[in-house]
């Protein structure tokens, strides 16, 4: 929930900038950009804290060295929050994005359907992870 929570709110400061003047935030593109820049610098950080063993718990059996997987879908997520800043880059990052989402959700459906906990908390429900999931697909091609 915090990545959500991180994008909604983000969105909203960068919008609120842009209509107090601040004219590279000014209409809903550019603050969509930011808002998941910031989601996705949010969500990467779990990848070495505290969250990463539960991360690892995440990544079905079936995949070898979930630890460097993580790992690397970490520094993909970095790549992409920065990526998605840099016009010459944004469509790309944002289409790679959208990728590893889509390659992640095996992951979320592990962790919803044998409630699995990030932090200590439990993940949300199957239905309420596909509709985050679903938001946050819509949000990073939309940023492209």
């Amino acid at each position: 929930m915090a990545p959500l929570i991180a994008l909604i709110v983000s969105f909203l400061v960068f919008w609120f900038f842009g209509l107090l003047g601040w004219t590279y935030f000014e209409g809903w593109h550019h603050p969509l950009q930011g808002a998941v820049a910031v989601m996705l610098l949010l969500t990467a950080s779990a990848h070495w804290g505290k969250r990463r063993i539960d991360l690892i718990r995440m990544v079905p059996s079936v995949f070898p060295r979930p630890e460097w997987i993580v790992t690397a879908t970490g520094l993909l997520e970095l790549a992409a929050a920065v990526g998605i800043l840099y016009p010459p880059t944004s469509r790309m990052a944002s289409l790679g994005m959208a990728l590893l989402l889509l390659a992640m959700f095996p992951a979320n459906i592990r962790a919803a359907r044998e409630g699995l906990t990030i932090g200590g908390k439990p993940t949300p429900k199957l239905l309420a992870r596909t509709l985050l999931q679903l938001v946050f697909l819509a949000a990073v091609l939309l940023a492209g």
